[in-house]
């Protein structure tokens, strides 16, 4: 067998196909990657074109593409190339590994908002007093949540891993929302659309009403569909009700017997929820949802949402300063999480650019050209964000501190400084990239580190807090060719 990826995913897949007997050559273009897994009995090539004599199976990772020279060399020779979500689904069919049975799949998809639902669905799902684990895309890989024993998992799961799941049939699966996004290795927003659409084959389907894409792709599946949206719920639905001035989440589609509640039962406040907004509550309600459909109760459910924190470059607030907040919101790493996340803010300079993967950002500069008190640009697409400020936004000012090889001085550096200049009194100074990082840094939370201590030194606040930010959520950025490692893909 051939794992393709020897970071932490591919050391996982390794690790058990070795446990399961398996001969196993691990491949990366990386060879200092390579040497991590020398203590494993493996083999191991930087040849990312040509399978190993005698390989009968590949395990991917999601960073490669279905044209790659891999991936057409396996087509070519017959052999299945799969990604480890598959591979783990597999394994839990399998008696010897999970001798209790299958654990459940909870799993999450969308453009934006993946990572803060799963960690959502985990906390509510420990409240019940679950054997639950968040893991997939999150950053657990799949295969050891398995090999640990836990019963029910909740999976976020990236396009790109669907794309390498041809049986993952969770027991419900939701779809947050489809915008532009990975267009570049989908090759069409239809194909990227269809990637999503495979998370909703299983007994639930839960889709977001109020994203077009999303709510169509519920309409089309055949399971028990579920929908939610941040108005009132109808029959089958979860929403947020207003009453006596006091916002909550009410859920229409379960009672706690699993069948319909027309009356709808009251889950939790909306003031509960972190990160406050749109986004947030979008989020929230779409974990509701799918813990719901396995049964939790309604108290776990407000129980969980109260307990969830936010993980870090998440609308952080990194430094604070003379009445001007620093907000690291690194991965908002497409223009549509970039979108929620000014939305958040009152007056704003913006710092942004990096890959846009084939995105546009003519509409979010156009929708945001009244809250920007400048823009500052980083990163090998910042010609786009130029032009697009250029028609949009003539009035804004824009600094265009270069790609990364354009001076002395590091360009996040120099973006804070040029940030600070723009910046008065009640202004945010705000990372939200809109696109991914690996052109200048090794993967968002490298990007937002390096804002922060940008922010801090010239801030003056070395020893400001990262308090979460109510701004909205973004997601991870696809990865290298060989493995994602801290940017996975949407």
């Amino acid at each position: 067998m051939l794992v393709a990826g020897a970071r932490r995913t591919g050391a996982s897949v390794v690790d058990v196909l070795l446990e399961l007997g398996a001969r196993v050559t691990v491949a990366d273009a990386d060879p200092a990657q390579l040497a991590t897994l020398s203590d494993r009995d493996a083999g191991s090539t930087t040849d990312l074109t040509a399978l190993p004599a005698g390989c009968d199976l590949v395990v991917t990772s999601p960073g490669f593409r279905p044209d790659s020279p891999l991936a057409l060399a396996a087509r070519d020779a017959g052999v299945e190339m799969i990604g480890e979500p598959e591979l783990a689904w597999r394994l839990g069919q399998d008696p010897a590994v999970c001798p209790e049975g299958p654990p459940a799949w909870l799993a999450v998809t969308g453009t934006n908002g993946k990572t803060t639902t799963t960690g959502m669905l985990e906390a509510i799902l420990l409240a019940a007093g679950l054997d639950a684990v968040a893991c997939g895309n999150i950053g657990l890989p799949i295969v050891d949540a398995l090999r640990a024993g836990h019963r029910v998992l909740a999976v976020e799961l990236s396009s790109f891993q669907l794309e390498w799941s041809p049986s993952v049939a969770p027991f419900a699966g939701a779809v947050l929302n489809v915008a532009d996004d990975h267009l570049d290795g989908h090759g069409s927003m239809a194909a990227y659309a269809g990637a999503k659409a495979r998370v909703l084959r299983g007994r639930v389907a839960v889709g977001g009403l109020d994203d077009e894409r999303a709510a169509g792709l519920l309409r089309a599946a055949t399971g028990r569909r579920v929908g939610f949206t941040r108005g009132e719920p109808g029959p089958g639905e979860l929403g947020v009700e207003t009453t006596r001035g006091v916002r909550r989440l009410v859920d229409r589609a379960f009672d706690d017997a699993g069948g319909e509640d027309r009356r709808g039962v009251v889950l939790a406040e909306v003031a509960d929820i972190v990160p406050a907004g749109p986004p947030g509550e979008a989020n929230a309600l779409a974990a509701a949802a799918l813990a719901r459909s396995y049964g939790v109760t309604a108290e776990a459910v407000a129980a969980g949402l109260r307990a969830y924190a936010p993980g870090a470059h998440r609308g952080a607030v990194v430094a604070e300063s003379g009445g001007v907040r620093w907000v690291d919101d690194s991965k908002a790493t497409n223009p549509h999480a970039a979108a929620a996340s000014l939305a958040a803010h009152g007056r704003v300079v913006w710092v942004a650019g990096g890959l846009l993967k084939g995105a546009a950002v003519d509409d979010l500069v156009l929708a945001n050209a009244g809250r920007l008190a400048g823009a500052v640009l980083l990163g090998a697409d910042r010609a786009r964000f130029l032009e697009a400020l250029a028609r949009h936004a003539p009035e804004v000012p824009v600094d265009d501190v270069g790609g990364g090889d354009d001076g002395p001085m590091d360009p996040m550096l120099a973006a804070a400084r040029s940030a600070a200049t723009m910046a008065r009194p009640g202004d945010v100074v705000l990372l939200a990239p809109a696109a991914a990082s690996m052109d200048m840094f090794r993967d968002y939370a490298e990007r937002g580190d390096a804002f922060a201590a940008a922010a801090q030194r010239v801030a003056g606040a070395s020893g400001a807090s990262a308090e979460p930010d109510p701004a909205a959520d973004a997601e991870p950025e696809p990865g290298a060719v060989a493995e994602p490692a801290a940017d996975p893909s949407s």
